[in-house]
């Protein structure tokens, strides 16, 4: 009679097995589900030419889909500017009120003033693709740590003049962009250049150009909550 008990007791571990391994894959969606945060794996491909705010949004949008988030209203981090000093769009107020998760279910901060102060926890290790990958930084080949941002470090459009947005995100040749290092390194130690969001302003606005300082026009993407 032991040997029926036995292979009974086997099939009920097995069975057992395939309900937790089940429940670990449910565990796993579910936190990709839940991500509202994550950086970009790709850029568009034209530089700082990201078809306008329209254009960046449907970007983020199409790899949250293609990594299967549940969200469906991704917001690319980037600020514009208006002709003549006018008022443009802030990034931080295109985000919504927090909080966001990585892909791992990790925090990267609570609210907008958390986002935008010291306590942000936007770190190479912390700052992922949609896939749940990290994304290149100082001291990897290639070096992609420059973000797409046009912002100063409080999440506000820049007043510094000039172009800071390549042209609003329609140039590809051309201008400047303010960008962000997602690895909160620089080649000084200061503040600014280990910004996140705002750290230095790109030598042009082509693939190449981008490239040559460092970033592969990338962007942030949130979903609103």
């Amino acid at each position: 009679m032991r040997f029926p008990v036995m292979v009974a007791a086997g099939i009920l571990v097995t069975a057992m097995s395939g309900v937790q391994a089940q429940d670990k894959a449910k565990g796993k969606a579910a936190s990709k589900g839940d991500m509202t945060f994550f950086v970009t794996s790709v850029g568009k491909g034209n530089g700082a030419d990201l078809g306008g705010l329209e254009g960046a949004d449907a970007h983020c949008n199409a790899l949250a889909k293609a990594a299967a988030s549940k969200h469906s209203n991704w917001k690319a981090y980037l600020s514009t500017s208006l002709p003549g000093g006018d008022a443009g769009v802030s990034a931080r107020d295109r985000v919504g009120k927090g909080p966001w998760r990585n892909a791992k279910g990790v925090v990267v901060a609570k609210n907008v003033a958390e986002l935008h102060s010291d306590k942000a926890n936007i770190t190479k290790e912390t700052a992922l693709s949609e896939k749940g990958e990290p994304i290149n930084g100082r001291g990897d080949k290639p070096n992609e740590h420059d973000i797409l941002t046009g912002s100063d470090p409080s999440g506000r459009f820049s007043t510094a003049g000039g172009d800071t947005t390549c042209g609003n995100w329609t140039k590809s040749g051309d201008g400047s962009a303010i960008v962000g290092h997602h690895d909160r390194t620089g080649l000084k130690d200061t503040w600014h250049m280990k910004s996140w969001n705002s750290s230095h302003g790109s030598r042009g606005c082509s693939q190449d150009q981008l490239k040559a300082s460092g970033g592969a026009g990338l962007l942030y993407c949130f979903a609103p909550n």
